[in-house]
């Protein structure tokens, strides 16, 4: 296997995110062959690599097993592997793994239900998350009353946040009775609580939201809350080609 960056490698066999990693070479964790790691080292799996002292199973590298799941998030479940209020996680409902754990690929918060994708692969986890990556997020929102066309196109054009600009690529009126009302929104970033704040900059409640989709993966109507399903091969394919991700191993 030719050398490639240090946390390339240790993100394909699911240590982490090389984000994760980047900030584990900066605090000196990581050694390569007994020296301290540096950003920008590459390794190959002839090398001997270690996390805190412990001998990392780096030729794990060439025959990694790639996977991706699906799992329906219910509310009143965080996206943390463990949380200091003793909330349930959404990773106690996953398989469990040996050698490797699984990796989210973005998040949804404690109040919102739907479609959440883990994978083995910290590299296909780093490009689907990447915000050059600009991968569609569609989410059934209902709010209580009715949006105007007004807020509907101040919503498209963009709205300004405490952290920046942000807009809705579609808004799709889904119906509903009585006081609450479904749409259909799609955006291309995953930053904490946006559809809830631009909804909120339009004094729009939000009473219930779902992500049903996460660019070519939908939410199928037969999993139930908490349950995981394996992606089918197609369905994995089609995840990799949208950030021109090889899967072969």
């Amino acid at each position: 296997m030719p050398t490639e960056r240090l946390q390339k490698i240790l993100a394909k066999i699911g240590l982490g995110s090389r984000r994760e990693i980047e900030q584990w070479i900066r605090d000196g964790r990581l050694k390569i062959n007994n020296q301290v790691a540096l950003l920008g080292d590459k390794i190959s799996t002839h090398d001997i690599v270690s996390l805190d002292g412990r001998r990392l199973n780096i030729k794990m590298a060439e025959h990694v097993d790639l996977r991706v799941i699906m799992y329906h998030k219910p509310t009143g479940e965080v996206c943390s592997r463990r949380d200091e209020e003793g909330r349930p996680t959404v990773f106690e409902n996953l398989p469990k793994l040996r050698g490797k754990r699984w990796i989210a690929i973005g998040r949804l918060d404690f109040n919102t239900s739907g479609l959440l994708l883990f994978t083995t692969d910290g590299e296909l986890a780093n490009r689907l998350m990447h915000p050059s990556s600009e991968i569609e997020r569609e989410y059934a929102v209902r709010v209580l009353g009715r949006m105007s066309e007004e807020q509907a196109a101040r919503l498209k054009k963009g709205v300004r946040l405490d952290d920046g600009m942000a807009s809705f690529d579609t808004i799709n009126d889904a119906g509903g009775e009585g006081a609450n009302h479904w749409y259909h929104v799609i955006l291309r970033e995953g930053r904490n609580r946006e559809v809830r704040r631009m909804f909120e900059s339009q004094n729009l409640k939000v009473s219930r939201l779902i992500r049903v989709r996460f660019g070519p993966i939908t939410l199928p109507r037969f999993l139930r809350f908490g349950k995981v399903k394996d992606l089918e091969k197609e369905e994995l394919e089609q995840l990799c080609r949208c950030v021109n991700y090889s899967s072969d191993y």
